[in-house]
């Protein structure tokens, strides 16, 4: 008698969700159109309507993953991604640098992602052959798993902005535009919430004349974070941050403007990035980079230069770990009186006794509350 399991299927069945345009809506939103249609141009409302959609189509379906593709195979060759265009990667494989699709079953049963490929993942991919002529394509067949990501949201979906990154350089300016503190928290909160070592560094330090950026740098090493004093001008700093930046993967964040492309040139000028100048009726930085890329320094390691975000959106955060991301809030946390205090109008809160004691600086306490009120989107 023949097997009918290994006959019916060479893999295991894995459920995965419909498309959303596949999806039938879960509430009516033809009322014109079915008014004009209608006699006497009434339609009577339904009695009853469900929030969540019901039917076949809100049902999962079911693909057959071989097992073959459990594990990668002979032919797959392995790299990492570089920049994302759309549907296509660039794949440094080590000596090229291979543009690749993804394969579309990867597509869908990572459909909750923005897109299930980011720059810095580890893949392996597949290319094809037509005769004794290789084809510069290829098709990414699967993903590693990451290890420390920086994400925000995007829309209704979580944006991946750089993957398996071991640290975020967050960059600010002493001036030109001026230091603020509470962007640098939110990028902090959010290389903490992808388990990720952020170092603070203040760019620009030769027209730092009121010392207001060394202040702010200083109160950051207070706090225990790793922090360099740097200008692109001058040439200060640039050999710390290379020996930081050597043989780590690293994502370079900060707002528009504050010189993040003139450092990377000054640790590598053989990269020779584009930069841009700052308004001076704004102080705000015009975008030379429009979309986050994976570049390869000469001296070992990887960079990760991300677009001059004009808002980051830490919605994605739970508003009740905060309290954890502020690393002088969390060992007095247990003293707070309330088990679920929110540290922002309780009595007899710890964290707003430290503040009141000078424990904590008001100017973090100040970050907290802004960003516990507004975890959204915070402009520039």
């Amino acid at each position: 008698m023949p097997d009918k399991k290994k006959n019916k299927g060479e893999g295991k069945k894995v459920r995965v969700p419909f498309r959303r345009n596949r999806l039938k809506p879960a509430r009516e939103k033809d009322w014109t159109q079915r008014a004009r249609e209608a006699e006497g141009h009434e339609v009577d409302s339904q009695a009853r309507e469900n929030v969540v959609a019901k039917g076949d189509l809100s049902r999962q379906r079911t693909i057959i993953v071989r097992d073959d593709e459990a594990a990668p195979r002979e032919t797959w060759r392995r790299g990492v991604v570089l920049s994302m265009r759309g549907l296509f990667a660039a794949v440094d494989e080590g000596e090229r640098i291979v543009s690749c699709t993804v394969r579309r079953v990867l597509r869908t049963r990572l459909i909750d992602e923005r897109h299930p490929v980011a720059v810095g993942d580890r893949v392996f991919f597949s290319v094809g052959e037509s005769g004794d002529v290789a084809v510069q394509e290829g098709v990414i067949e699967a993903v590693e798993s990451r290890k420390g990501e920086l994400r925000r949201l995007a829309g209704r979906r979580v944006q991946t902005i750089a993957a398996n990154v071991d640290q975020a350089v967050i960059v600010s300016s002493a001036a030109q535009p001026a230091p603020k503190p509470h962007f640098v928290d939110r990028y902090i909160v959010a290389a903490h919430a992808g388990d990720i070592t952020p170092v603070v560094c203040m760019n620009k330090m030769d027209l730092d004349e009121d010392e207001y950026g060394a202040a702010v740098l200083a109160m950051y090493a207070e706090l225990g974070y790793r922090t360099i004093a740097t200008s692109a001008v001058t040439g200060a700093g640039i050999d710390e941050l290379r020996a930081l930046l050597t043989d780590k993967e690293s994502v370079i964040a900060g707002q528009s403007g504050v010189g993040k492309s003139s450092l990377l040139n000054a640790v590598d000028p053989e990269l020779a990035l584009k930069i841009g100048a700052v308004m001076e009726s704004t102080e705000k930085g015009r975008h030379t980079t429009t979309t986050a890329e994976l570049i390869r320094l000469s001296f070992g390691g990887y960079v990760v230069d991300t677009p001059g975000i004009r808002s980051l959106d830490l919605s994605i955060v739970p508003r009740n770990e905060y309290e954890a991301y502020f690393v002088e809030f969390a060992p007095l946390v247990p003293a707070c009186h309330f088990p679920d205090c929110t540290h922002t109008h309780e009595e007899r809160c710890a964290i707003k006794e430290a503040v009141e004691r000078g424990d904590i600086r008001i100017e973090r306490y100040e970050s907290y509350l802004h960003l516990f009120t507004e975890p959204g989107v915070m402009r520039e």
